[in-house]
Protein backbone atom coordinates (compact mmCIF):
# COMPACT_ATOMS: atom_id res chain seq x y z
CA UNK A 1 0.00 0.00 0.00
CA UNK A 2 0.98 3.62 -0.65
CA UNK A 3 3.06 5.14 2.12
CA UNK A 4 0.58 8.05 2.66
CA UNK A 5 -0.83 7.21 6.23
CA UNK A 6 2.56 5.84 7.37
CA UNK A 7 4.17 7.48 9.99
CA UNK A 8 0.98 8.42 12.09
CA UNK A 9 0.96 7.01 15.84
CA UNK A 10 -0.02 3.31 16.46
CA UNK A 11 -3.55 3.01 17.04
CA UNK A 12 -3.88 2.97 20.64
CA UNK A 13 -2.30 6.52 20.97
CA UNK A 14 -4.41 7.87 17.64
CA UNK A 15 -7.62 6.68 19.59
CA UNK A 16 -6.71 8.24 23.28
CA UNK A 17 -6.69 11.96 21.82
CA UNK A 18 -9.69 11.30 19.26
CA UNK A 19 -12.05 9.97 21.90
CA UNK A 20 -11.50 12.77 23.98
CA UNK A 21 -12.57 15.04 21.07
CA UNK A 22 -16.69 15.34 22.29
CA UNK A 23 -17.94 17.32 18.84
CA UNK A 24 -16.21 14.11 16.96
CA UNK A 25 -17.38 11.29 19.04
CA UNK A 26 -20.88 12.97 18.58
CA UNK A 27 -20.68 13.60 14.77
CA UNK A 28 -19.50 9.54 14.77
CA UNK A 29 -22.89 8.60 17.32
CA UNK A 30 -25.22 10.28 15.34
CA UNK A 31 -24.18 8.81 11.92
CA UNK A 32 -23.29 5.59 12.37
CA UNK A 33 -26.57 4.94 14.81
CA UNK A 34 -28.60 6.34 11.83
CA UNK A 35 -26.49 4.50 9.28
CA UNK A 36 -27.30 0.95 10.97
CA UNK A 37 -30.81 1.87 12.10
CA UNK A 38 -32.09 2.40 8.40
CA UNK A 39 -29.46 -0.78 7.06
CA UNK A 40 -31.53 -3.14 9.59
CA UNK A 41 -35.10 -2.18 8.34
CA UNK A 42 -34.25 -2.28 4.59
CA UNK A 43 -32.17 -6.01 5.42
CA UNK A 44 -35.25 -6.96 7.31
CA UNK A 45 -37.26 -6.59 3.66
CA UNK A 46 -35.66 -9.56 2.10
CA UNK A 47 -36.55 -13.16 3.60
CA UNK A 48 -33.72 -14.57 1.81
CA UNK A 49 -30.93 -12.51 2.92
CA UNK A 50 -29.45 -15.21 4.82
CA UNK A 51 -29.15 -16.89 1.57
CA UNK A 52 -28.12 -13.67 -0.56
CA UNK A 53 -25.36 -13.34 1.98
CA UNK A 54 -24.21 -17.21 1.80
CA UNK A 55 -24.53 -16.63 -2.35
CA UNK A 56 -22.45 -13.80 -1.92
CA UNK A 57 -19.93 -15.15 -0.32
CA UNK A 58 -19.40 -18.98 -2.11
CA UNK A 59 -19.41 -16.17 -5.42
CA UNK A 60 -16.22 -14.45 -3.70
CA UNK A 61 -14.36 -17.14 -2.76
CA UNK A 62 -14.98 -19.37 -5.88
CA UNK A 63 -13.40 -16.22 -7.53
CA UNK A 64 -10.57 -15.96 -5.58
CA UNK A 65 -10.08 -19.98 -5.85
CA UNK A 66 -9.63 -19.06 -10.14
CA UNK A 67 -8.69 -15.88 -10.00
CA UNK A 68 -6.06 -15.81 -12.48
CA UNK A 69 -8.30 -17.40 -14.50
CA UNK A 70 -10.73 -14.55 -14.31
CA UNK A 71 -8.23 -11.88 -14.51
CA UNK A 72 -6.95 -13.29 -17.71
CA UNK A 73 -10.15 -13.31 -19.00
CA UNK A 74 -11.05 -9.78 -18.02
CA UNK A 75 -8.10 -8.69 -19.55
CA UNK A 76 -8.99 -10.32 -23.07
CA UNK A 77 -12.67 -9.33 -22.94
CA UNK A 78 -11.62 -5.62 -22.40
CA UNK A 79 -9.26 -5.73 -24.93
CA UNK A 80 -11.53 -6.79 -27.37
CA UNK A 81 -13.94 -3.96 -26.62
CA UNK A 82 -11.61 -1.18 -27.56
CA UNK A 83 -9.51 -0.64 -24.28
CA UNK A 84 -6.05 -1.33 -22.87
CA UNK A 85 -5.08 -3.11 -19.61
CA UNK A 86 -2.34 -2.37 -17.63
CA UNK A 87 -0.86 -4.05 -14.49
CA UNK A 88 0.41 -2.57 -11.67
CA UNK A 89 2.47 -4.69 -8.77
CA UNK A 90 2.17 -1.76 -6.23
CA UNK A 91 1.05 1.53 -5.55
CA UNK A 92 4.41 3.50 -7.15
CA UNK A 93 3.85 1.33 -10.89
CA UNK A 94 0.28 2.20 -10.68
CA UNK A 95 0.82 6.01 -10.44
CA UNK A 96 3.41 5.79 -12.66
CA UNK A 97 1.01 4.20 -15.16
CA UNK A 98 -1.99 6.70 -14.99
CA UNK A 99 0.45 9.86 -14.14
CA UNK A 100 2.11 8.75 -17.94
CA UNK A 101 -1.18 8.56 -19.15
CA UNK A 102 -2.37 11.53 -18.09
CA UNK A 103 0.44 13.43 -19.26
CA UNK A 104 0.12 11.89 -22.46
CA UNK A 105 -2.88 13.10 -23.33
CA UNK A 106 -1.25 16.84 -22.26
CA UNK A 107 -4.00 17.71 -19.71
CA UNK A 108 -3.00 18.96 -16.60
CA UNK A 109 -6.34 18.27 -14.18
CA UNK A 110 -8.27 15.49 -14.08
CA UNK A 111 -11.86 14.51 -12.48
CA UNK A 112 -12.32 11.80 -10.13
CA UNK A 113 -15.12 9.15 -8.67
CA UNK A 114 -14.76 8.47 -5.61
CA UNK A 115 -12.09 5.14 -5.41
CA UNK A 116 -10.37 3.17 -2.54
CA UNK A 117 -8.01 2.10 -4.66
CA UNK A 118 -6.80 5.77 -5.58
CA UNK A 119 -6.39 6.65 -2.15
CA UNK A 120 -5.19 3.33 -1.29
CA UNK A 121 -2.03 4.49 -3.90
CA UNK A 122 -1.95 8.05 -2.91
CA UNK A 123 -2.79 9.07 -6.21
CA UNK A 124 -3.67 12.72 -5.42
CA UNK A 125 -0.66 13.43 -4.11
CA UNK A 126 1.61 11.22 -6.84
CA UNK A 127 -0.48 13.62 -9.81
CA UNK A 128 0.18 16.00 -7.94
CA UNK A 129 3.81 15.91 -8.06
CA UNK A 130 3.65 15.69 -11.48
CA UNK A 131 1.92 18.95 -12.11
CA UNK A 132 -1.39 17.31 -12.60
CA UNK A 133 -4.69 18.34 -10.25
CA UNK A 134 -7.22 15.75 -9.63
CA UNK A 135 -10.67 17.00 -8.33
CA UNK A 136 -12.66 14.62 -6.14
CA UNK A 137 -16.64 15.41 -7.34
CA UNK A 138 -17.96 12.81 -4.55
CA UNK A 139 -19.30 15.38 -2.05
CA UNK A 140 -18.07 14.02 0.62
CA UNK A 141 -14.29 13.69 -0.85
CA UNK A 142 -15.06 17.41 -2.27
CA UNK A 143 -15.27 18.03 1.66
CA UNK A 144 -12.61 15.77 2.55
CA UNK A 145 -10.24 17.41 -0.01
CA UNK A 146 -11.32 21.23 0.42
CA UNK A 147 -10.37 20.75 4.39
CA UNK A 148 -7.11 19.15 3.64
CA UNK A 149 -8.46 16.62 5.58
CA UNK A 150 -8.47 12.62 4.94
CA UNK A 151 -11.27 10.48 4.54
CA UNK A 152 -12.48 8.75 8.16
CA UNK A 153 -15.55 6.48 6.85
CA UNK A 154 -15.22 4.11 3.89
CA UNK A 155 -18.58 5.13 2.35
CA UNK A 156 -18.94 8.83 4.03
CA UNK A 157 -15.34 9.96 4.15
CA UNK A 158 -16.59 12.54 6.25
CA UNK A 159 -18.61 11.58 8.52
CA UNK A 160 -16.77 13.42 11.12
CA UNK A 161 -18.42 16.60 9.96
CA UNK A 162 -21.55 18.02 10.97
CA UNK A 163 -22.90 20.32 8.61
CA UNK A 164 -21.69 23.81 10.26
CA UNK A 165 -18.46 22.53 9.57
CA UNK A 166 -19.03 21.83 6.26
CA UNK A 167 -20.34 25.20 5.69
CA UNK A 168 -17.07 26.94 6.75
CA UNK A 169 -15.00 24.57 4.69
CA UNK A 170 -17.29 25.70 1.72
CA UNK A 171 -17.04 29.39 2.63
CA UNK A 172 -13.39 29.50 3.18
CA UNK A 173 -11.92 26.93 0.58
CA UNK A 174 -14.15 26.51 -2.24
CA UNK A 175 -12.66 29.48 -4.10
CA UNK A 176 -8.85 28.24 -3.65
CA UNK A 177 -10.28 25.30 -6.16
CA UNK A 178 -12.55 27.08 -8.79
CA UNK A 179 -15.98 28.65 -8.16
CA UNK A 180 -16.35 30.17 -4.50
CA UNK A 181 -19.24 28.91 -2.21
CA UNK A 182 -22.22 31.74 -3.24
CA UNK A 183 -22.57 34.67 -0.68
CA UNK A 184 -24.73 34.22 2.50
CA UNK A 185 -24.27 30.35 2.30
CA UNK A 186 -25.92 28.19 4.96
CA UNK A 187 -25.78 24.96 6.81
CA UNK A 188 -28.67 23.59 5.55
CA UNK A 189 -28.21 20.51 3.13
CA UNK A 190 -29.67 22.11 0.31
CA UNK A 191 -27.71 24.54 0.15
CA UNK A 192 -24.55 22.95 0.34
CA UNK A 193 -25.28 20.56 -1.94
CA UNK A 194 -26.23 23.56 -4.64
CA UNK A 195 -23.29 25.34 -3.96
CA UNK A 196 -21.15 21.64 -4.48
CA UNK A 197 -22.82 21.16 -7.51
CA UNK A 198 -22.41 24.50 -8.97
CA UNK A 199 -18.74 24.43 -8.07
CA UNK A 200 -18.38 21.10 -9.79
CA UNK A 201 -20.22 21.54 -12.78
CA UNK A 202 -17.16 23.61 -14.24
CA UNK A 203 -15.02 21.22 -13.96
CA UNK A 204 -17.22 18.44 -15.50
CA UNK A 205 -17.33 20.83 -18.64
CA UNK A 206 -14.03 21.25 -18.50
CA UNK A 207 -12.08 17.98 -17.91
CA UNK A 208 -11.19 16.07 -20.36
CA UNK A 209 -9.75 13.04 -18.40
CA UNK A 210 -11.53 10.99 -15.85
CA UNK A 211 -10.09 8.46 -13.15
CA UNK A 212 -12.14 6.03 -11.37
CA UNK A 213 -12.03 2.73 -9.50
CA UNK A 214 -14.61 0.32 -10.19
CA UNK A 215 -16.83 -1.91 -7.07
CA UNK A 216 -17.37 -4.74 -9.59
CA UNK A 217 -15.17 -6.02 -12.64
CA UNK A 218 -17.54 -8.64 -14.91
CA UNK A 219 -14.92 -11.02 -16.30
CA UNK A 220 -17.05 -12.36 -19.06
CA UNK A 221 -17.49 -9.30 -20.86
CA UNK A 222 -14.91 -6.94 -19.60
CA UNK A 223 -17.50 -4.34 -18.25
CA UNK A 224 -16.83 -2.25 -15.06
CA UNK A 225 -19.66 -1.31 -12.51
CA UNK A 226 -19.47 1.78 -10.14
CA UNK A 227 -22.69 2.24 -8.11
CA UNK A 228 -23.13 5.90 -6.17
CA UNK A 229 -25.65 8.01 -5.36
CA UNK A 230 -25.05 11.04 -6.53
CA UNK A 231 -24.68 11.20 -10.11
CA UNK A 232 -21.14 12.88 -10.40
CA UNK A 233 -19.83 9.01 -11.27
CA UNK A 234 -22.01 8.96 -14.61
CA UNK A 235 -20.15 12.40 -15.10
CA UNK A 236 -16.82 11.89 -14.55
CA UNK A 237 -17.69 8.78 -16.67
CA UNK A 238 -19.17 9.56 -19.52
CA UNK A 239 -18.25 13.23 -20.51
CA UNK A 240 -14.24 13.17 -20.71
CA UNK A 241 -12.29 11.79 -23.52
CA UNK A 242 -10.00 9.55 -21.91
CA UNK A 243 -10.91 7.30 -18.48
CA UNK A 244 -8.80 5.73 -16.69
CA UNK A 245 -10.09 2.98 -14.05
CA UNK A 246 -8.04 1.88 -11.03
CA UNK A 247 -9.56 -1.41 -9.98
CA UNK A 248 -8.00 -3.70 -7.45
CA UNK A 249 -7.95 -7.17 -8.73
CA UNK A 250 -10.20 -8.66 -6.16
CA UNK A 251 -12.81 -6.31 -7.68
CA UNK A 252 -13.49 -9.09 -10.36
CA UNK A 253 -16.69 -11.25 -10.61
CA UNK A 254 -17.28 -14.02 -13.02
CA UNK A 255 -20.91 -13.36 -14.62
CA UNK A 256 -23.39 -10.55 -15.10
CA UNK A 257 -25.77 -13.31 -13.34
CA UNK A 258 -23.22 -12.95 -10.23
CA UNK A 259 -23.67 -9.09 -10.37
CA UNK A 260 -27.08 -9.34 -9.65
CA UNK A 261 -26.43 -10.77 -6.43
CA UNK A 262 -24.07 -8.23 -5.17
CA UNK A 263 -26.44 -5.34 -6.70
CA UNK A 264 -29.11 -6.74 -3.86
CA UNK A 265 -26.54 -6.57 -0.93
CA UNK A 266 -24.55 -3.74 -1.67
CA UNK A 267 -26.89 -0.74 -1.60
CA UNK A 268 -29.19 -2.53 1.85
CA UNK A 269 -25.67 -2.63 3.47
CA UNK A 270 -24.46 0.57 2.93
CA UNK A 271 -26.66 2.79 2.26
CA UNK A 272 -29.96 1.02 3.54
CA UNK A 273 -31.89 1.73 -0.28
CA UNK A 274 -33.33 -1.41 -1.80
CA UNK A 275 -30.90 -0.18 -4.74
CA UNK A 276 -28.92 2.86 -5.43
CA UNK A 277 -29.30 5.56 -7.72
CA UNK A 278 -27.10 5.49 -10.21
CA UNK A 279 -25.67 2.70 -11.40
CA UNK A 280 -23.02 3.13 -13.65
CA UNK A 281 -21.58 0.10 -16.73
CA UNK A 282 -18.97 0.76 -19.37
CA UNK A 283 -17.17 -1.75 -21.97
CA UNK A 284 -14.23 -0.43 -23.56
CA UNK A 285 -15.18 2.28 -25.96
CA UNK A 286 -18.03 2.89 -28.21
CA UNK A 287 -17.81 5.38 -31.35
CA UNK A 288 -19.82 8.35 -30.73
CA UNK A 289 -20.47 7.60 -27.32
CA UNK A 290 -18.54 8.35 -24.32
CA UNK A 291 -14.48 8.50 -23.90
CA UNK A 292 -12.84 7.66 -26.70
CA UNK A 293 -10.20 5.87 -24.61
CA UNK A 294 -10.47 3.70 -21.91
CA UNK A 295 -7.46 2.78 -19.63
CA UNK A 296 -7.97 -0.52 -17.06
CA UNK A 297 -4.97 -0.27 -14.24
CA UNK A 298 -5.66 -3.77 -12.43
CA UNK A 299 -3.98 -3.11 -9.10
CA UNK A 300 -1.82 -5.88 -6.92
CA UNK A 301 -0.89 -3.69 -4.19
CA UNK A 302 -0.50 -6.23 -1.32
CA UNK A 303 -3.77 -8.75 -2.73
CA UNK A 304 -1.95 -11.68 -4.24
CA UNK A 305 0.32 -11.90 -0.61
CA UNK A 306 -3.22 -11.48 1.27
CA UNK A 307 -4.82 -14.20 -1.09
CA UNK A 308 -1.86 -16.71 0.19
CA UNK A 309 -3.45 -16.67 3.73
CA UNK A 310 -5.30 -19.35 4.05
CA UNK A 311 -7.72 -17.29 7.33
CA UNK A 312 -6.34 -13.85 5.97
CA UNK A 313 -7.82 -13.88 2.22
CA UNK A 314 -11.55 -13.91 2.86
CA UNK A 315 -10.68 -10.21 3.88
CA UNK A 316 -10.41 -9.90 -0.21
CA UNK A 317 -14.45 -10.95 -0.38
CA UNK A 318 -14.97 -7.19 1.38
CA UNK A 319 -17.39 -4.92 -1.41
CA UNK A 320 -16.55 -2.11 0.50
CA UNK A 321 -20.38 -1.46 2.07
CA UNK A 322 -18.96 -0.35 5.24
CA UNK A 323 -21.80 -1.75 7.49
CA UNK A 324 -19.34 -3.31 9.65
CA UNK A 325 -17.84 0.63 10.59
CA UNK A 326 -21.35 1.38 11.70
CA UNK A 327 -21.73 -1.57 14.53
CA UNK A 328 -18.20 -1.51 15.66
CA UNK A 329 -18.03 0.44 19.10
CA UNK A 330 -14.52 0.81 18.68
CA UNK A 331 -15.18 2.98 15.46
CA UNK A 332 -17.58 4.80 16.85
CA UNK A 333 -15.33 6.47 19.55
CA UNK A 334 -12.26 6.41 17.80
CA UNK A 335 -13.17 7.61 14.37
CA UNK A 336 -11.25 6.38 10.87
CA UNK A 337 -8.27 8.77 11.61
CA UNK A 338 -7.18 6.54 14.27
CA UNK A 339 -6.67 3.79 12.10
CA UNK A 340 -3.54 5.41 10.09
CA UNK A 341 -5.12 3.76 6.61
CA UNK A 342 -7.44 4.74 3.91
CA UNK A 343 -9.64 1.51 5.32
CA UNK A 344 -10.75 2.08 8.82
CA UNK A 345 -13.02 0.08 10.99
CA UNK A 346 -12.81 -3.57 11.17
CA UNK A 347 -12.03 -4.73 7.74
CA UNK A 348 -9.44 -1.93 7.80
CA UNK A 349 -8.05 -3.72 10.62
CA UNK A 350 -7.64 -6.75 9.20
CA UNK A 351 -7.36 -5.74 5.34
CA UNK A 352 -4.23 -2.86 6.12
CA UNK A 353 -2.56 -5.16 8.08
CA UNK A 354 -2.35 -7.46 5.15
CA UNK A 355 -1.90 -5.11 2.75
CA UNK A 356 1.12 -3.48 4.40
CA UNK A 357 2.61 -5.52 6.67
CA UNK A 358 3.28 -4.99 10.12
CA UNK A 359 6.40 -3.84 10.23
CA UNK A 360 5.13 0.01 11.72
CA UNK A 361 3.86 0.31 14.76
CA UNK A 362 0.37 1.60 13.52
CA UNK A 363 0.09 -1.73 11.41
CA UNK A 364 0.92 -4.17 14.08
CA UNK A 365 -1.51 -2.29 16.19
CA UNK A 366 -4.46 -2.30 14.07
CA UNK A 367 -5.56 -6.32 14.89
CA UNK A 368 -5.70 -5.07 18.26
CA UNK A 369 -8.02 -2.30 17.19
CA UNK A 370 -11.18 -4.43 18.42
CA UNK A 371 -13.48 -5.96 21.24
CA UNK A 372 -13.52 -9.54 19.16
CA UNK A 373 -17.51 -9.01 19.76
CA UNK A 374 -18.49 -9.76 16.38
CA UNK A 375 -20.97 -7.40 15.40
CA UNK A 376 -18.97 -6.76 12.27
CA UNK A 377 -19.15 -10.62 11.43
CA UNK A 378 -22.77 -10.41 12.11
CA UNK A 379 -23.68 -7.61 9.43
CA UNK A 380 -21.11 -8.19 6.57
CA UNK A 381 -22.97 -9.56 3.62
CA UNK A 382 -20.42 -11.74 2.41
CA UNK A 383 -19.66 -12.86 5.77
CA UNK A 384 -16.21 -12.74 6.72
CA UNK A 385 -15.32 -13.62 9.81
CA UNK A 386 -13.64 -10.61 10.85
CA UNK A 387 -12.80 -11.69 14.70
CA UNK A 388 -11.36 -15.08 13.51
CA UNK A 389 -9.03 -13.14 11.03
CA UNK A 390 -8.17 -10.63 13.62
CA UNK A 391 -7.09 -13.59 16.27
CA UNK A 392 -5.10 -14.93 13.54
CA UNK A 393 -3.32 -11.52 12.56
CA UNK A 394 -2.80 -11.00 16.73
CA UNK A 395 -0.55 -14.29 16.98
CA UNK A 396 1.42 -12.93 13.57
CA UNK A 397 1.84 -9.57 15.54
CA UNK A 398 2.95 -11.63 18.82
CA UNK A 399 5.23 -13.80 16.74
CA UNK A 400 7.05 -10.60 15.66
CA UNK A 401 8.35 -10.05 19.48
CA UNK A 402 8.49 -6.94 21.08
CA UNK A 403 8.50 -5.80 24.70
CA UNK A 404 4.66 -6.21 25.35
CA UNK A 405 4.75 -9.42 23.47
CA UNK A 406 7.42 -10.95 24.96
CA UNK A 407 5.99 -10.60 28.39
CA UNK A 408 2.97 -11.91 27.44
CA UNK A 409 4.51 -15.05 25.97
CA UNK A 410 6.30 -15.08 28.75
CA UNK A 411 2.44 -14.84 31.31
CA UNK A 412 0.92 -17.41 28.81
CA UNK A 413 4.23 -19.94 29.53
CA UNK A 414 4.10 -19.77 33.57
CA UNK A 415 0.20 -20.29 32.94
CA UNK A 416 0.27 -22.93 31.00
CA UNK A 417 2.56 -25.03 33.60
CA UNK A 418 0.36 -23.89 36.18
CA UNK A 419 -2.80 -25.17 34.62
CA UNK A 420 -0.88 -28.53 34.10
CA UNK A 421 0.28 -28.99 37.83
CA UNK A 422 -2.97 -29.10 39.41
CA UNK A 423 -1.67 -29.07 43.05
CA UNK A 424 0.73 -26.20 42.09
CA UNK A 425 -2.78 -24.38 40.82
CA UNK A 426 -4.31 -25.09 43.90
CA UNK A 427 -1.78 -24.04 46.44
CA UNK A 428 -1.13 -20.18 44.70
CA UNK A 429 -5.45 -20.05 44.61
CA UNK A 430 -5.22 -20.61 48.58
CA UNK A 431 -2.50 -18.01 48.64
CA UNK A 432 -4.28 -15.44 46.47
CA UNK A 433 -7.87 -16.09 48.56
CA UNK A 434 -5.54 -15.50 51.69
CA UNK A 435 -3.96 -12.12 50.45
CA UNK A 436 -6.80 -10.67 48.94
CA UNK A 437 -7.18 -7.61 51.04
CA UNK A 438 -3.31 -6.86 50.40
CA UNK A 439 -4.21 -7.13 46.47
CA UNK A 440 -4.23 -3.13 44.68
CA UNK A 441 -7.41 -2.71 42.59
CA UNK A 442 -5.33 -0.85 39.83
CA UNK A 443 -1.74 -1.50 38.78
CA UNK A 444 0.42 1.25 39.26
CA UNK A 445 3.41 0.26 36.55
CA UNK A 446 3.86 -1.47 33.67
CA UNK A 447 2.46 -2.78 30.71
CA UNK A 448 -0.97 -3.50 32.14
CA UNK A 449 -1.22 -0.18 33.54
CA UNK A 450 -3.45 1.60 30.46
CA UNK A 451 -5.93 -1.50 31.22
CA UNK A 452 -6.58 -0.98 34.82
CA UNK A 453 -6.81 2.90 35.08
CA UNK A 454 -10.25 2.68 33.64
CA UNK A 455 -11.35 -0.69 35.32
CA UNK A 456 -10.75 -2.30 38.63
CA UNK A 457 -9.04 -5.62 39.29
CA UNK A 458 -11.46 -8.61 39.60
CA UNK A 459 -11.36 -9.46 43.80
CA UNK A 460 -10.87 -12.87 45.16
CA UNK A 461 -13.37 -15.14 46.54
CA UNK A 462 -13.00 -15.98 50.34
CA UNK A 463 -11.76 -19.20 49.00
CA UNK A 464 -10.82 -21.22 45.96
CA UNK A 465 -13.81 -22.80 44.20
CA UNK A 466 -12.47 -26.71 44.48
CA UNK A 467 -12.20 -25.76 47.77
CA UNK A 468 -15.97 -24.88 48.38
CA UNK A 469 -16.93 -28.04 46.26
CA UNK A 470 -14.99 -30.19 48.45
CA UNK A 471 -16.78 -28.60 51.37
CA UNK A 472 -20.57 -28.35 49.90
CA UNK A 473 -20.54 -31.06 47.43
CA UNK A 474 -19.59 -34.26 49.10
Amino acid sequence: MSGTYLGMPAFPEAAKASTKDARLRANLTHATHTIRDKRARAVAELDDWAQLREAGKQIKDQTLRQLDRYLLQAEAAVTAAGGTVHWAADAEEANRIVADLVKATGRTEVVKVKSMATQEIGLNEALAAEGIAAYETDLAELIVQLGDDRPSHILVPAIHKNRGEVREIFAEKMGEWGRPAPEGLGDAPAELAEAARLHLREKFLRAEVGVSGANFLVAETGTLVVVESEGNGRMCLTLPKTLISVVGIEKVIPTWRDLEVFLQLLPRSSTAERMNPYTSTWTGTTDGDGPEEFHLVLLDNGRTATLADEVGRQALRCIRCSACLNVCPVYERAGGHAYGSVYPGPIGAILTPQLRGTASAVDASLPFASTLCGACYEVCPVAIDIPEVLVHLREQVADQGGPGHRGERVGMRAATWLLDHPAALGAAERLAAKTRRLHPRKLPVGPAKAWTDSRDLPEFPEEPFRDWWRKNRR
